[in-house]
């Protein structure tokens, strides 16, 4: 008689979250329950508890993987790229990429984002998210800018905030009207940031 292994606490940590983000993206992130997680990754509501202190929690995690993905790919393309121009327009059509096939799940984070401003806990933890982001992405800008020669047309930090200001926006463009964003939008954008900082 084979004896069926018990899931590791990160097995089943990994089910919580793709269950999640299946059912968030579906339903909707406030009309979804953890029961309804729970019934899609095929465990009890203990076990996502065990792993996550509420949906606030769950939703927080997502965002962090998801950021945390689209940064490593954004690197790995930073340094791939033989120099600047091929960098940017790289990294915008990377980033318009994943706009087009996760655009609804941004825009419900983005919402999610906002509603959570009545909550004090949750607004806090995501201003902190949000922060870590920015100064994330700001050292990664400073770093291109540093390896390739470039001069910015703003401080890192407030590139920073350009760059996902721009992210945010085609993604609600994107979800409002599929295909109003091109592929290359993001990268010309970015490109014409990167001229204007030479020029200036």
């Amino acid at each position: 008689m084979t004896t069926r292994r018990r899931p590791t606490r990160e097995e089943t940590r990994r089910r919580v979250l793709a269950a999640a983000h299946d059912v968030f993206t579906t339903h909707g992130i406030e009309a979804a329950s953890v029961a309804d997680v729970a019934a899609a990754a095929g465990l009890t509501k203990g076990a996502v508890y065990s792993n996550f202190r509420s949906k606030n929690d769950l939703v927080l995690a997502l965002m962090d993987e998801y950021v945390a993905e689209r940064q490593r790919e954004a690197t790995e393309l930073f340094d791939g790229a033989a120099d600047a121009g091929h960098a940017l327009r790289d990294v915008g059509k990377h980033l318009v990429d994943a706009i087009h096939t996760g655009a609804k799940w941004q825009r419900l984070l983005i919402a999610y984002a906002v509603s959570g401003q009545r909550d004090p806990e949750l607004a806090e933890a995501l201003r902190t998210r949000r922060q870590r982001l920015r100064a994330s992405l700001a050292g990664m800008i400073e770093r291109m800018a540093e390896r390739h020669g470039l001069t910015l047309p703003f401080p890192p930090d407030e590139a920073a905030v350009v760059v996902l200001a721009l992210s945010n926006g085609f993604a609600v463009e994107d979800s409002l009207d599929p295909g109003a964003v091109p592929d290359d939008l993001f990268g010309r954008v970015l490109a014409v940031l990167g001229t204007a900082g030479q020029a200036s």
